[in-house]
């Protein structure tokens, strides 16, 4: 696969460093002289590019054209929705992923069809969230190109979900529980596992559901 990185900082270095060690072909491209150099010195001059991610000749110069996926992790949120937005739109990429710095843009992202966003901010808050309230669900990827969100959660004894079948718990549509982890053991879920405190659920959930399952964890009956 032909990936392209904008952005030469900490997330793409280490990005690249791990794409180039799987075997892919990867270009990182990177607007500032000096920090480009200073990569091409430690990835090798063939993975980087000295050039604006935003802007069409750089990216023509880069092959967009040609790319199987683009990622955008510069630490502007405003460069990597254009960025994104070009290389879906004018370059027709099949695959476009942006992080998003400001947790309250990923809407924005969605409306002009970027799915495939990372929220590093989000993604802490929830991890933090849930050890001050438990049932909190953690985003830890997505699915179907962002539409479905794949998430976890450890269960309180305060769920309504503690002690009842899956078959009996009311899950938001489109909902699916896929996966139980107890006492450190993997477990497949069917209608008649019964849940406990302290086990933690791996769920398939539209992205538009997320709030209701999330209500549902914490609904008292």
């Amino acid at each position: 696969m032909y990936l392209i990185l904008v952005g030469g900082g900490n997330v793409g270095l280490q990005l690249a460093k791990r794409l180039i060690a799987r075997g892919h072909e990867v270009l990182l491209l990177e607007k500032d002289a000096r920090m480009a150099q200073k990569l091409g010195n430690h990835l090798g001059d063939e993975y980087v590019m000295h050039g604006d991610g935003c802007e069409i000749h750089s990216q023509k110069a880069a092959g967009f054209s040609r790319a199987d996926v683009v990622v955008a992790v510069t630490g502007e949120d405003e460069d990597n929705l254009v960025v994104c937005q070009l290389a879906k739109e004018v370059w027709k990429v099949k695959r476009v992923v942006a992080r998003v710095n400001d947790p309250n843009h990923e809407q924005i992202f969605r409306d002009i069809g970027i799915d495939d966003t990372v929220s590093a901010t989000g993604i802490i808050f929830s991890l933090i969230d849930q050890q001050i309230s438990s049932d909190e669900l953690i985003p830890v990827g997505h699915l179907h190109r962002g539409h479905v969100e794949v998430v976890e959660s450890i269960l309180s004894h305060r769920s309504p979900w503690v002690n009842k079948a899956v078959r009996d718990i009311a899950l938001p549509s489109g909902t699916f529980l896929v996966y139980l982890v107890r006492d450190g053991n993997g477990m497949n879920i069917s209608g008649d596992t019964v849940l406990t405190a302290g086990d933690m659920l791996v769920a398939l959930v539209p992205v538009a559901r997320a709030e209701e399952l999330r209500a549902a964890l914490l609904d008292k009956d």
